[in-house]
Protein backbone atom coordinates (compact mmCIF):
# COMPACT_ATOMS: atom_id res chain seq x y z
CA UNK A 1 0.00 0.00 0.00
CA UNK A 2 1.16 3.51 -0.84
CA UNK A 3 0.04 5.32 2.30
CA UNK A 4 -0.08 9.11 2.51
CA UNK A 5 -0.24 10.98 5.81
CA UNK A 6 -1.37 14.61 5.90
CA UNK A 7 0.28 16.07 8.98
CA UNK A 8 2.67 18.52 10.55
CA UNK A 9 6.07 16.90 10.97
CA UNK A 10 9.31 17.74 12.81
CA UNK A 11 10.99 20.21 12.81
CA UNK A 12 7.56 21.83 12.51
CA UNK A 13 6.24 23.58 15.61
CA UNK A 14 2.62 23.04 14.51
CA UNK A 15 0.66 20.85 16.89
CA UNK A 16 0.75 17.04 16.59
CA UNK A 17 4.08 16.95 14.76
CA UNK A 18 5.62 14.74 17.47
CA UNK A 19 2.73 12.29 17.23
CA UNK A 20 3.26 12.04 13.47
CA UNK A 21 6.95 11.29 13.95
CA UNK A 22 6.27 8.28 16.16
CA UNK A 23 3.45 7.02 13.94
CA UNK A 24 5.69 7.27 10.86
CA UNK A 25 8.43 5.43 12.74
CA UNK A 26 6.09 2.44 13.01
CA UNK A 27 4.47 2.64 9.56
CA UNK A 28 7.81 2.38 7.76
CA UNK A 29 8.38 -0.99 9.47
CA UNK A 30 4.94 -2.35 8.52
CA UNK A 31 5.31 -5.00 5.83
CA UNK A 32 2.07 -3.91 4.14
CA UNK A 33 3.32 -0.35 3.49
CA UNK A 34 5.35 -0.20 0.28
CA UNK A 35 5.74 3.59 0.27
CA UNK A 36 5.00 6.25 2.87
CA UNK A 37 4.11 9.68 1.49
CA UNK A 38 4.34 12.56 3.98
CA UNK A 39 2.20 15.53 2.93
CA UNK A 40 3.58 18.01 5.42
CA UNK A 41 3.72 21.67 6.31
CA UNK A 42 6.61 23.74 4.99
CA UNK A 43 9.52 24.14 7.41
CA UNK A 44 12.91 25.84 7.29
CA UNK A 45 14.82 22.80 8.51
CA UNK A 46 14.92 19.37 6.89
CA UNK A 47 12.42 16.75 7.96
CA UNK A 48 13.52 14.34 10.69
CA UNK A 49 13.71 10.98 8.91
CA UNK A 50 16.76 9.55 10.66
CA UNK A 51 15.32 6.25 11.84
CA UNK A 52 17.56 3.53 13.21
CA UNK A 53 15.62 0.78 11.44
CA UNK A 54 15.37 0.68 7.67
CA UNK A 55 11.91 0.46 6.20
CA UNK A 56 9.85 1.29 3.16
CA UNK A 57 10.45 4.16 0.75
CA UNK A 58 9.57 7.59 2.18
CA UNK A 59 8.48 10.48 -0.04
CA UNK A 60 8.13 13.96 1.45
CA UNK A 61 5.97 16.66 -0.14
CA UNK A 62 5.93 19.96 1.74
CA UNK A 63 2.61 21.20 0.44
CA UNK A 64 0.82 23.31 3.05
CA UNK A 65 1.39 26.18 5.46
CA UNK A 66 -0.27 27.21 8.71
CA UNK A 67 -3.07 29.76 8.07
CA UNK A 68 -2.79 29.53 4.28
CA UNK A 69 -6.08 29.72 2.37
CA UNK A 70 -4.46 27.72 -0.43
CA UNK A 71 -3.94 24.50 1.54
CA UNK A 72 -6.96 22.68 0.13
CA UNK A 73 -5.62 23.19 -3.39
CA UNK A 74 -1.93 22.56 -2.70
CA UNK A 75 -2.56 19.35 -0.74
CA UNK A 76 -5.01 18.12 -3.38
CA UNK A 77 -2.38 18.80 -6.05
CA UNK A 78 0.18 16.79 -4.04
CA UNK A 79 -2.29 13.91 -3.70
CA UNK A 80 -2.91 13.96 -7.45
CA UNK A 81 0.82 13.88 -8.12
CA UNK A 82 1.77 11.12 -5.66
CA UNK A 83 -1.31 8.91 -6.26
CA UNK A 84 -1.53 7.24 -2.83
CA UNK A 85 -3.68 4.17 -2.29
CA UNK A 86 -4.96 5.51 1.05
CA UNK A 87 -4.70 8.72 3.07
CA UNK A 88 -4.50 9.24 6.83
CA UNK A 89 -5.17 12.71 8.25
CA UNK A 90 -3.55 13.54 11.60
CA UNK A 91 -5.87 16.33 12.73
CA UNK A 92 -7.32 18.57 15.35
CA UNK A 93 -9.58 21.52 14.59
CA UNK A 94 -6.84 24.14 14.43
CA UNK A 95 -4.36 21.96 12.54
CA UNK A 96 -4.28 24.10 9.40
CA UNK A 97 -4.54 27.47 11.12
CA UNK A 98 -6.02 29.54 13.91
CA UNK A 99 -7.93 31.67 11.40
CA UNK A 100 -11.43 30.33 10.91
CA UNK A 101 -11.50 30.20 7.11
CA UNK A 102 -8.00 28.74 6.77
CA UNK A 103 -8.79 26.09 9.38
CA UNK A 104 -12.12 25.20 7.76
CA UNK A 105 -10.71 24.92 4.24
CA UNK A 106 -8.03 22.52 5.42
CA UNK A 107 -10.60 20.34 7.15
CA UNK A 108 -12.41 19.87 3.83
CA UNK A 109 -9.56 17.68 2.57
CA UNK A 110 -10.99 14.34 3.84
CA UNK A 111 -14.14 15.05 1.80
CA UNK A 112 -11.96 15.77 -1.22
CA UNK A 113 -10.36 12.33 -0.80
CA UNK A 114 -13.75 10.69 -0.52
CA UNK A 115 -14.95 12.39 -3.70
CA UNK A 116 -11.75 11.20 -5.40
CA UNK A 117 -12.52 7.65 -4.21
CA UNK A 118 -9.35 7.37 -2.13
CA UNK A 119 -9.81 5.35 1.10
CA UNK A 120 -9.23 7.75 3.98
CA UNK A 121 -9.14 7.90 7.77
CA UNK A 122 -9.22 11.03 9.92
CA UNK A 123 -7.41 10.69 13.24
CA UNK A 124 -9.23 13.37 15.23
CA UNK A 125 -7.38 14.14 18.46
CA UNK A 126 -10.11 16.27 20.02
CA UNK A 127 -13.74 17.24 19.56
CA UNK A 128 -15.07 20.73 20.27
CA UNK A 129 -17.85 19.37 22.46
CA UNK A 130 -15.16 18.52 25.01
CA UNK A 131 -13.08 21.71 24.73
CA UNK A 132 -13.45 24.64 27.13
CA UNK A 133 -13.10 27.41 24.54
CA UNK A 134 -12.22 30.03 27.12
CA UNK A 135 -9.54 28.06 28.94
CA UNK A 136 -8.09 26.67 25.73
CA UNK A 137 -7.43 30.15 24.38
CA UNK A 138 -10.08 30.34 21.68
CA UNK A 139 -12.43 32.95 23.15
CA UNK A 140 -14.00 33.91 26.46
CA UNK A 141 -16.83 35.85 24.83
CA UNK A 142 -20.11 33.94 25.32
CA UNK A 143 -21.51 35.01 21.96
CA UNK A 144 -18.31 34.02 20.20
CA UNK A 145 -18.35 30.68 22.01
CA UNK A 146 -21.82 30.01 20.55
CA UNK A 147 -20.54 30.98 17.11
CA UNK A 148 -17.54 28.71 17.56
CA UNK A 149 -19.90 25.97 18.67
CA UNK A 150 -21.95 26.34 15.49
CA UNK A 151 -18.82 26.39 13.35
CA UNK A 152 -17.44 23.39 15.22
CA UNK A 153 -20.63 21.42 14.67
CA UNK A 154 -20.53 22.22 10.96
CA UNK A 155 -16.86 21.24 10.68
CA UNK A 156 -17.47 18.03 12.60
CA UNK A 157 -20.20 17.08 10.14
CA UNK A 158 -17.71 17.76 7.36
CA UNK A 159 -15.01 15.62 8.96
CA UNK A 160 -17.50 12.79 9.49
CA UNK A 161 -17.75 12.49 5.71
CA UNK A 162 -14.44 10.60 5.89
CA UNK A 163 -14.56 6.85 5.41
CA UNK A 164 -13.59 6.41 9.06
CA UNK A 165 -12.99 8.90 11.88
CA UNK A 166 -10.66 7.50 14.51
CA UNK A 167 -10.75 9.04 18.00
CA UNK A 168 -8.60 8.25 21.01
CA UNK A 169 -11.25 8.02 23.72
CA UNK A 170 -14.48 6.04 24.04
CA UNK A 171 -16.29 9.15 25.28
CA UNK A 172 -15.63 10.82 21.91
CA UNK A 173 -17.14 7.84 20.10
CA UNK A 174 -20.25 8.06 22.28
CA UNK A 175 -20.68 11.82 21.71
CA UNK A 176 -20.21 11.66 17.94
CA UNK A 177 -22.63 8.76 17.61
CA UNK A 178 -25.26 10.36 19.86
CA UNK A 179 -25.10 13.94 18.56
CA UNK A 180 -24.35 13.38 14.89
CA UNK A 181 -25.66 9.89 14.29
CA UNK A 182 -22.18 8.94 13.12
CA UNK A 183 -21.72 5.35 11.97
CA UNK A 184 -18.09 5.51 10.86
CA UNK A 185 -16.38 6.39 14.16
CA UNK A 186 -13.82 4.03 15.68
CA UNK A 187 -11.84 4.02 18.90
CA UNK A 188 -8.09 3.72 18.31
CA UNK A 189 -6.10 4.54 21.44
CA UNK A 190 -3.52 7.32 21.49
CA UNK A 191 -0.68 4.86 22.04
CA UNK A 192 2.68 5.28 23.74
CA UNK A 193 5.50 6.83 21.70
CA UNK A 194 8.47 4.90 23.03
CA UNK A 195 8.49 2.01 25.45
CA UNK A 196 11.97 1.58 26.88
CA UNK A 197 12.88 -1.43 28.93
CA UNK A 198 11.36 -1.20 32.38
CA UNK A 199 13.34 1.41 34.30
CA UNK A 200 14.84 0.84 37.72
CA UNK A 201 12.81 3.86 38.91
CA UNK A 202 15.83 5.40 40.61
CA UNK A 203 16.45 9.16 40.54
CA UNK A 204 19.68 11.12 39.99
CA UNK A 205 21.49 12.71 42.90
CA UNK A 206 20.59 16.29 43.71
CA UNK A 207 17.22 18.01 44.04
CA UNK A 208 14.02 16.16 43.26
CA UNK A 209 12.83 17.49 39.91
CA UNK A 210 9.16 18.44 39.62
CA UNK A 211 8.62 18.65 35.85
CA UNK A 212 5.91 19.74 33.44
CA UNK A 213 6.08 19.30 29.67
CA UNK A 214 4.18 20.95 26.82
CA UNK A 215 3.08 24.22 25.25
CA UNK A 216 2.01 26.74 27.87
CA UNK A 217 -0.07 29.86 28.28
CA UNK A 218 -3.69 28.95 27.56
CA UNK A 219 -5.19 26.12 29.62
CA UNK A 220 -1.66 25.00 30.63
CA UNK A 221 -0.28 27.54 33.11
CA UNK A 222 2.76 27.14 35.31
CA UNK A 223 2.43 29.92 37.91
CA UNK A 224 0.40 27.73 40.26
CA UNK A 225 2.91 24.91 39.95
CA UNK A 226 5.81 27.17 40.92
CA UNK A 227 3.88 28.49 43.91
CA UNK A 228 2.81 24.97 44.91
CA UNK A 229 6.40 23.72 44.91
CA UNK A 230 7.39 26.69 47.08
CA UNK A 231 4.72 25.61 49.56
CA UNK A 232 6.02 22.03 49.57
CA UNK A 233 9.58 23.25 50.18
CA UNK A 234 8.38 25.21 53.21
CA UNK A 235 6.31 22.37 54.64
CA UNK A 236 8.82 19.56 54.09
CA UNK A 237 12.26 21.16 53.86
CA UNK A 238 12.97 19.03 50.78
CA UNK A 239 15.34 20.13 48.02
CA UNK A 240 13.03 20.55 45.02
CA UNK A 241 13.63 21.93 41.52
CA UNK A 242 10.88 23.12 39.17
CA UNK A 243 11.52 22.12 35.55
CA UNK A 244 9.31 23.74 32.91
CA UNK A 245 10.04 21.88 29.67
CA UNK A 246 8.55 23.29 26.52
CA UNK A 247 7.48 26.48 24.76
CA UNK A 248 4.71 29.02 24.54
CA UNK A 249 1.38 28.05 23.06
CA UNK A 250 1.25 29.80 19.65
CA UNK A 251 -1.80 31.75 20.87
CA UNK A 252 0.18 33.25 23.78
CA UNK A 253 3.63 34.29 22.56
CA UNK A 254 5.92 35.55 25.32
CA UNK A 255 4.05 33.81 28.11
CA UNK A 256 6.97 31.82 29.53
CA UNK A 257 9.36 34.77 29.27
CA UNK A 258 6.95 36.79 31.39
CA UNK A 259 6.60 34.00 33.94
CA UNK A 260 10.38 33.69 34.15
CA UNK A 261 10.61 37.42 34.84
CA UNK A 262 7.76 37.41 37.38
CA UNK A 263 9.25 34.47 39.33
CA UNK A 264 12.96 35.26 39.04
CA UNK A 265 13.06 35.62 42.83
CA UNK A 266 12.12 31.93 43.24
CA UNK A 267 15.18 29.64 43.42
CA UNK A 268 15.65 26.50 41.36
CA UNK A 269 13.14 27.15 38.59
CA UNK A 270 14.48 25.97 35.22
CA UNK A 271 13.00 26.79 31.81
CA UNK A 272 14.36 24.38 29.19
CA UNK A 273 12.79 25.86 26.07
CA UNK A 274 11.97 23.56 23.17
CA UNK A 275 13.05 19.99 23.90
CA UNK A 276 14.59 18.16 20.96
CA UNK A 277 13.37 14.60 20.38
CA UNK A 278 16.66 13.02 21.52
CA UNK A 279 16.53 15.00 24.79
CA UNK A 280 13.00 13.93 25.77
CA UNK A 281 14.13 10.73 27.57
CA UNK A 282 16.61 12.73 29.67
CA UNK A 283 13.97 15.25 30.77
CA UNK A 284 11.59 12.49 31.85
CA UNK A 285 14.12 10.10 33.37
CA UNK A 286 15.57 12.76 35.65
CA UNK A 287 12.14 13.80 36.99
CA UNK A 288 10.67 12.58 40.25
CA UNK A 289 7.15 13.80 39.44
CA UNK A 290 5.45 14.94 36.22
CA UNK A 291 2.79 17.60 36.83
CA UNK A 292 -0.13 18.50 34.56
CA UNK A 293 -0.96 22.11 35.54
CA UNK A 294 -4.07 22.25 33.37
CA UNK A 295 -7.32 24.14 33.90
CA UNK A 296 -9.06 22.16 31.16
CA UNK A 297 -8.22 19.46 28.63
CA UNK A 298 -8.52 19.28 24.84
CA UNK A 299 -7.97 15.62 24.13
CA UNK A 300 -6.08 12.50 25.09
CA UNK A 301 -2.74 13.44 26.64
CA UNK A 302 0.41 12.42 24.83
CA UNK A 303 2.44 13.65 27.79
CA UNK A 304 0.67 11.23 30.13
CA UNK A 305 1.52 8.33 27.83
CA UNK A 306 5.15 9.53 27.70
CA UNK A 307 5.32 9.84 31.48
CA UNK A 308 4.01 6.29 31.79
CA UNK A 309 6.53 4.93 29.31
CA UNK A 310 9.38 6.31 31.44
CA UNK A 311 7.84 5.02 34.66
CA UNK A 312 6.91 8.32 36.30
CA UNK A 313 4.56 9.31 39.08
CA UNK A 314 2.12 11.99 37.92
CA UNK A 315 0.01 14.75 39.42
CA UNK A 316 -3.16 15.52 37.46
CA UNK A 317 -6.18 17.80 37.68
CA UNK A 318 -9.36 15.93 38.48
CA UNK A 319 -11.21 16.88 35.33
CA UNK A 320 -12.18 15.90 31.82
CA UNK A 321 -10.14 13.65 29.63
CA UNK A 322 -7.25 13.05 32.01
CA UNK A 323 -9.58 11.57 34.59
CA UNK A 324 -11.17 9.41 31.90
CA UNK A 325 -7.77 8.15 30.74
CA UNK A 326 -7.00 7.00 34.24
CA UNK A 327 -10.28 5.11 34.28
CA UNK A 328 -10.08 3.68 30.75
CA UNK A 329 -6.37 2.87 30.35
CA UNK A 330 -5.22 2.07 33.86
CA UNK A 331 -2.99 5.06 34.68
CA UNK A 332 -2.76 6.23 38.27
CA UNK A 333 -1.85 9.58 39.79
CA UNK A 334 -2.42 12.02 42.58
CA UNK A 335 -5.31 14.36 41.74
CA UNK A 336 -5.78 18.04 42.58
CA UNK A 337 -8.42 20.72 42.15
CA UNK A 338 -7.39 22.61 38.99
CA UNK A 339 -7.94 26.11 40.44
CA UNK A 340 -6.32 25.48 43.85
CA UNK A 341 -2.61 25.99 44.46
CA UNK A 342 -3.02 24.47 47.91
CA UNK A 343 -4.57 21.33 46.45
CA UNK A 344 -1.73 21.03 43.92
CA UNK A 345 0.83 21.44 46.72
CA UNK A 346 -0.78 18.65 48.72
CA UNK A 347 -0.76 16.36 45.69
CA UNK A 348 2.93 16.97 45.00
CA UNK A 349 3.80 16.59 48.67
CA UNK A 350 1.97 13.25 48.92
CA UNK A 351 4.41 11.82 46.37
CA UNK A 352 7.72 13.45 47.27
CA UNK A 353 7.52 12.55 50.96
CA UNK A 354 6.61 8.90 50.32
CA UNK A 355 9.10 6.95 48.20
CA UNK A 356 6.99 3.78 48.31
CA UNK A 357 3.98 5.67 46.96
CA UNK A 358 6.07 7.26 44.20
CA UNK A 359 7.28 3.83 43.13
CA UNK A 360 3.75 2.40 43.21
CA UNK A 361 2.50 5.16 40.87
CA UNK A 362 5.54 4.86 38.61
CA UNK A 363 5.20 1.09 38.16
CA UNK A 364 1.44 1.29 37.59
CA UNK A 365 1.89 3.94 34.89
CA UNK A 366 4.63 1.99 33.12
CA UNK A 367 2.32 -1.04 33.00
CA UNK A 368 -0.51 1.10 31.55
CA UNK A 369 1.80 2.62 28.93
CA UNK A 370 3.05 -0.75 27.71
CA UNK A 371 -0.50 -1.87 26.93
CA UNK A 372 -0.69 0.24 23.75
CA UNK A 373 2.68 0.60 21.98
CA UNK A 374 2.72 2.66 18.76
CA UNK A 375 3.49 -0.46 16.73
CA UNK A 376 0.10 -1.82 17.78
CA UNK A 377 -1.59 1.51 16.94
CA UNK A 378 -0.06 1.58 13.44
CA UNK A 379 -1.29 -1.97 12.86
CA UNK A 380 -4.80 -0.94 13.92
CA UNK A 381 -4.77 1.79 11.26
CA UNK A 382 -3.63 -0.66 8.61
CA UNK A 383 -6.40 -3.07 9.58
CA UNK A 384 -8.93 -0.23 9.45
CA UNK A 385 -7.81 0.74 5.95
CA UNK A 386 -8.24 -2.88 4.88
CA UNK A 387 -11.73 -2.92 6.41
CA UNK A 388 -12.64 0.23 4.47
CA UNK A 389 -11.42 -1.30 1.21
CA UNK A 390 -13.21 -4.60 1.90
CA UNK A 391 -16.49 -2.91 2.82
CA UNK A 392 -16.62 -0.02 0.34
CA UNK A 393 -14.35 -0.95 -2.54
CA UNK A 394 -13.98 -3.86 -4.93
CA UNK A 395 -10.97 -4.81 -7.02
CA UNK A 396 -11.45 -4.84 -10.77
CA UNK A 397 -9.50 -6.87 -13.30
CA UNK A 398 -6.61 -4.42 -13.20
CA UNK A 399 -6.44 -4.56 -9.40
CA UNK A 400 -7.49 -0.92 -9.14
CA UNK A 401 -9.96 -0.10 -6.35
CA UNK A 402 -13.30 1.28 -7.54
CA UNK A 403 -16.01 2.80 -5.41
CA UNK A 404 -19.04 0.67 -4.74
CA UNK A 405 -22.29 2.59 -4.49
CA UNK A 406 -23.93 1.09 -1.45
Amino acid sequence: MKLAIVTAYPPSKVTLNEYAYHLVKQFIKNQNVTELILLTDRTEGTKDLEFTEAGCKITVKECWSFNSYNNIFSVTKAINKTQPDSVLFNLQFMKFGDKKIAAALGLMLPLVCKLKKIPNIVLLHNILEEVDLGSAGFTSNKLMQKIYGFIGTSLTKLILQADTVAVTMQKYVDILEAKYGATSVKLIPHGTFEIPEEPDYSLPDGPLQIMTFGKFGTYKKVEGMIEAVEMVRQSTGLDLEVVIAGTDNPNVPGYLAQVEEDYKHVPQVRFTGYVEEEDVPVIFNESAVVVFPYTSTTGSSGVLHQAGSYGKAVVMPDLGDLALLVQDEGYKGEFFEPTSVESLAKAIEAIVIDEAYRLELAKTNYKAATAHPMSQIAEMYMETFQDIIDEKYVVNANNNPQKVIL
